[in-house]
């Protein structure tokens, strides 16, 4: 799915699974929360470099994963060669046969143009009665390492990025399920504090990895002070003795197709 993010077509794959595995190492709950049974047709929406579309297929599922980055979906094919994966955009996407249930992790905030869209496109591809089970930013996602970014930018006379995301409140998202034809199930919304291990950069590589749009079109001189900026900014509510972490909030669900 094309994001209307220009640096999610260049995100580093390999960079992606080693510093950030995390994205893939939390999705464990929301797989089991999916319960996948064997012979089922999943689609992994958002799949990435297909590290939980491959736990998908091992849980017994006849699986699909799409994603709009050409680098991710080369991998994933590298990596699992007995899997189904394509480049395919999560506002419009079409399946030809539907899907019993369509799973997708950390990706659904990056689908920020029509989120709408998305969830239309998503009950298409199931069954009736098919389920939709997901996990994104919801709201308040990511505020101090977004207001430290907001700050440095104002510090340094730039215009306000426009960020590349959407973090619903659940009573936003649940209407738009229920608007698009879904009955929502399950719905958790849980302050998940995540360490950034693999961040040597602190709060400055978050920005290069997640927010790497920001960056474009700025003199490249003051890139790096102003990055430095952001992680002084960040670090009394975000550095800890042990590491910097990431102040994330998630918005979990489970909704079934009408």
């Amino acid at each position: 799915m094309r994001y209307d993010t220009p640096s999610l077509e260049r995100w580093n794959s390999r960079a992606y699974d080693s510093s950030f595995g995390y994205v893939s190492t939390q999705g464990a709950p929301l797989l089991d929360l999916l319960d996948p049974r064997p012979g089922e047709r999943v689609l992994d929406l958002g799949c990435g470099t297909g590290v939980l579309t491959a736990q998908l297929a091992f849980r017994g599922a006849d699986v699909l994963g799409i994603d709009g980055s050409a680098p991710m979906i080369e991998k994933a094919l590298a990596q699992y060669p007995g899997i189904n994966f394509i480049i395919g955009d999560g506002h419009d996407f079409t399946i030809v046969d539907p899907y019993d249930a369509v799973f997708s992790n950390a990706a659904l905030h990056w689908m920020s143009r029509d989120p709408s869209a998305v969830i239309a496109s998503v009950r298409e591809a199931l069954k009736p009665g098919g389920r939709f089970v997901a996990e994104l930013g919801g709201s308040g996602n990511c505020a101090e390492l977004t207001t430290a970014m907001l700050t440095a930018w104002r510090e340094y006379g730039l215009r306000e990025p426009e960020l590349p995301w959407y973090f619903p409140t659940p009573a936003e998202y649940a209407r738009r399920l229920e608007k698009e034809g879904f009955v929502v199930r399950l719905l958790e919304y849980f302050d998940r504090p995540t360490p950034l291990d693999e961040c040597p950069g602190g709060a400055a590589d978050w920005v290069r990895m997640f927010a790497g749009s920001v960056l474009e079109g700025l003199p490249p001189e003051i890139v790096e002070p102003l990055l430095r900026r952001v992680n002084e900014l960040a670090a009394p509510a975000l550095r800890r003795e042990t590491g910097w972490m990431a102040d994330y909030v998630r918005l979990r669900f489970a909704a079934v197709r009408r």
